[in-house]
């Protein structure tokens, strides 16, 4: 993740020379030059332009070169104050060395020559002046950078750590489900067992089934409506076999909305709470009526009982907070979970979320 997260090393030395930005930069400002001082020379501007830009790639090449030399500077020296008086000092020096070479031959040194020497101060003078702009614009520039790159390099370092917190606590509240939903489940069939029903055996062997089905998928980060309903046929079956004359149940879903995602559970923990809260406390038992469909690019899944509907304390439980956490956590404010009473009597549960589907 680190190493996702650190920018790329900015290049130094050669690779900043030859970046063709600085290169191309550099050229046109002493081409630029070069026209403006041509007239008072006596020699072509073509030439005044070749000798402008031969320095310039000179003092360019020292710029880049104490960018990177020496890797340690003494306390009271700055980087950038160091590249700046090496221009300075870089350019009236190519120039020194390029008017010597050019004067190879000659009868006198161009020093005492006096065109050329006035070339030679108009040329360094005005070289120093363009070129410590332009060094201190590029430091300024690079220095901006520089600020934006640690400061994306923070943000994504943030976003990163902030997306391990949520999945994190998304485990916690999945290792919270699991339990939850295993003793609840249990506990039908000790029911079963208590009352020494002959059907004790054959739910308990469907219930072995349906968890080798079910707990696997208590793991994943998403799944699917449509394994949702899959458990929830399931689960459903199951409580019909405890309760065959107490429970009567339907199932109906848009086919469009079986591929879209969502927290495991989701449907499941809203029928095993209309089972636990409402079929299972009244005497004549009820009807849960599940369906999904898809409204305006967003899921919305009811789930509908006969049951006794709200009681105190009960609307709330251990299953439906974790599931409203694990929501927000996957969809934000997008995604809305309602309980509320239906009359004459039942408990209505709605989830409302984006419609994101699997590729």
């Amino acid at each position: 993740m680190e190493a996702a997260l650190i920018p790329p090393p900015r290049p130094r030395g050669i690779a900043r020379i030859l970046a063709p930005r600085r290169l191309a930069f550099t050229l046109a400002a002493t081409g630029l030059l070069s026209l403006l001082l041509g007239p008072l020379f006596v020699i072509p501007n073509i030439e005044v332009m070749a000798r402008t830009m031969l320095v310039a790639l000179v003092a360019l090449a020292v710029f880049g070169w104490l960018e990177a030399w020496p890797a340690r500077l003494p306390g009271w020296l700055a980087r950038w104050a160091l590249q700046i008086v090496g221009v300075i000092v870089a350019i009236p020096g190519a120039f020194l060395a390029l008017y010597v070479v050019i004067s190879i031959g000659d009868q006198m040194p161009f020093w005492r020559q006096e065109a050329r020497l006035s070339g030679f101060i108009i040329l360094s003078v005005t070289g120093v002046a363009l070129a410590s702009w332009m060094a201190l614009a590029a430091l300024i520039r690079q220095r901006d950078e520089e600020a934006r790159s640690v400061a994306l390099a923070f943000q994504l370092e943030k976003s990163e750590l902030e997306r391990q917190a949520l999945d994190s606590h998304l485990r916690l509240l999945q290792a919270q489900v699991e339990p939850h939903f295993l003793f609840n489940t249990l506990a039908n069939i000790r029911e079963l067992v208590d009352s020494g029903s002959p059907q004790a055996s054959k739910v308990l062997d469907t219930l072995i089934i349906y968890l080798r089905a079910a707990v696997p998928r208590l793991h994943d980060r998403a799944t699917t409506l449509g394994q949702e309903l899959q458990l929830v046929r399931a689960y459903l079956e199951l409580m019909q076999m405890r309760m065959p004359d107490r429970l009567q149940f339907s199932i109906e879903a848009d086919p469009g909305a079986l591929s879209a995602t969502c927290p495991p559970t989701t449907l499941l923990t809203l029928v095993e709470n209309a089972i636990r809260h409402g079929i299972d406390p009244s005497e004549e038992g009820g009807r849960i009526d599940v369906r999904v469909a898809l409204r305006e690019g967003k899921c919305h899944a009811e789930v509908a009982d006969t049951g006794v509907g709200l009681r105190t304390g009960t609307a709330q439980g251990t299953g439906l907070a974790s599931l409203r956490e694990r929501l927000a956590l996957a969809f934000g404010a997008e995604a809305i979970l309602k309980v509320a009473a239906l009359q004459p009597r039942g408990t209505l549960g709605v989830v409302d979320f984006p419609a994101m589907h699997l590729p």
